[in-house]
């Protein structure tokens, strides 16, 4: 019997839970095994000794972790990002690394809309605010979580632009938004930026007061992507600069303090990564993890592979 593990530090919702169980149950052969709110390394690399194939969250599976899972052929990230798995030590071991693309996306598309809606309200504290309404706000990468930003944003009468030069222009087009050629062209039109690039070798660090300070007067960046994207040094030297410059985060980047102690009423985080975390996405993303576990043993589909 195969056993598929979903190991968790920050737990699926019971429904999700509950949800995996069934389609593991509906599939014969296999054993669903839990590990919850695990608190040292030394947990996990115990737990998957013995799995044939792993569910995880925002979990670090480490070439450590890999290499003490003996019998593991398949690892699924539930959720679009896969940073957190270590691609080459999968591919050194004949693992197979999946995402579930699009599964997370509306649940990041809305918390990143309401964060602005929180923003230009002034953070609820009772004072007049701003409308997002004929606000132009610009999307970083058009993937599944920008297409759904730009259709709440739509709903909301902003100006959608959006950048990616990995998605062709008449495609962006086609959903009503104006598809730029650069991304300091979108920044230099909007007020608003919504950031959704991964983090990798080439973007890592890559937003900072060069390209910030080019947006109009009373910008605001929105970041449920990763800290990593961000040039935190440079985006300080941007806050002292512009006092209209607001910064909203789904992750606390490292120099949360200095924006605690300088910049009240300018920036928001969120206490932990929870883009995600919706009822809906929990089990979208886990169920999807789920079912390509089982067809990838039982019909050898690799469809959402990210690994070589």
């Amino acid at each position: 019997m195969k056993k598929i593990l979903v190991a968790t530090e920050k737990p699926f919702a019971p429904a999700a839970v509950n949800a995996i169980r069934n389609v593991v149950d509906a599939a014969a052969g296999y054993e669903l095994a839990l590990l919850e709110k695990y608190t040292d390394k030394a947990q996990l690399l115990k737990a998957v000794a013995d799995a044939d194939a792993m569910i995880i969250r925002s979990d670090k599976a480490t070439r450590e972790v890999i290499e003490a899972a003996k019998n593991l052929k398949v690892i699924v990230r539930a959720g679009a990002g896969y940073d957190n798995i270590d691609l080459q030590a999968c591919t050194d071991n004949n693992v197979v690394a999946m995402n579930t693309p699009g599964q997370n996306s509306n649940a990041v598309a809305e918390l990143a809309l309401g964060m602005m809606v929180f923003m230009a309200r002034g953070c609820f504290n009772g004072k007049s605010g701003t409308e997002l309404k004929e606000k132009k706000v610009g999307i970083h990468a058009y993937g599944n979580v920008g297409k759904n930003l730009a259709r709440i944003a739509t709903g909301f009468g902003m100006e959608v632009y959006a950048f990616d030069p990995f998605v062709e222009k008449a495609a962006i087009e086609a959903d009503g938004v104006i598809a730029l050629n650069s991304a300091e062209e979108l920044y230099k039109t909007c007020q608003y930026i919504s950031l959704h690039i991964p983090a990798n070798d080439k973007t890592k660090k890559s937003i900072g007061k060069a390209i910030l300070s080019t947006m109009p007067e009373g910008a605001v960046l929105v970041n449920t992507a990763r800290k990593e994207v961000i040039n935190e040094d440079s985006l300080l030297e941007l806050m002292e600069e512009r006092p209209d410059f607001k910064y909203l985060s789904d992750i606390a980047p490292d120099c949360k303090d200095v924006f605690a102690e300088k910049y009240e009423g300018r920036f928001f985080f969120t206490p932990k990564k929870m883009g995600a975390q919706t009822a809906e996405a929990n089990i979208n993303a886990g169920v999807a993890g789920a079912e390509q576990i089982i067809n990838f043993f039982e019909k050898g589909d690799v469809t959402f592979k990210v690994n070589k």
